[in-house]
């Protein structure tokens, strides 16, 4: 089986509790526990990681590149200036999708800008929790 890793940046931990008109009232470990079930109905084996340390996200991506064949990310804050993270995702050959809850278009200015787009395979936002079902889904036809 195939696996896949979810990767999840600063403040995602406490989706549910704040701004709850961007990202609603679902908790980070319901949405979690859908993600890895939604996985495993697509025939992939789904670990799920989050962080506010841009050191351990960048510690989890070294570390997936012989384990992972695919990982889904939102980087939260750090999509819009971490270089750190960019350079990290760049080192690894295997498909990374961003992935956004809110639709970051159409929030603040300093979020329409992605500095890990580059070197992802696409990006979904938009879409709530079902961003990271259509990212599962796009990782299919990338490996």
């Amino acid at each position: 089986m195939k696996k896949i890793l979810v990767l999840l940046g600063p403040n995602l931990n406490m989706v549910g509790v704040r701004e709850k008109g961007i990202y609603g009232s679902e908790d980070a470990d319901s949405i979690e526990e859908q993600i890895k079930s939604y996985a495993r109905s697509n025939g992939f084996d789904a670990d799920v990681f989050q962080s506010n340390h841009e050191g351990d996200l960048i510690d989890k991506i070294h570390a997936s590149k012989d384990v992972y064949n695919g990982v889904v990310i939102n980087a939260g804050a750090l999509t819009h200036y971490s270089y750190a993270l960019r350079d990290a995702i760049a080192c690894i050959k295997i498909p990374f999708v961003e992935v956004h809850m809110s639709n970051i278009h159409a929030r603040e200015e300093f979020r329409h800008r992605s500095v890990i787009a580059p070197v992802c395979a696409g990006q979904i936002a938009g879409f709530g929790k079902n961003s990271y079902f259509l990212a599962i889904e796009a990782l299919k036809d990338l490996m």
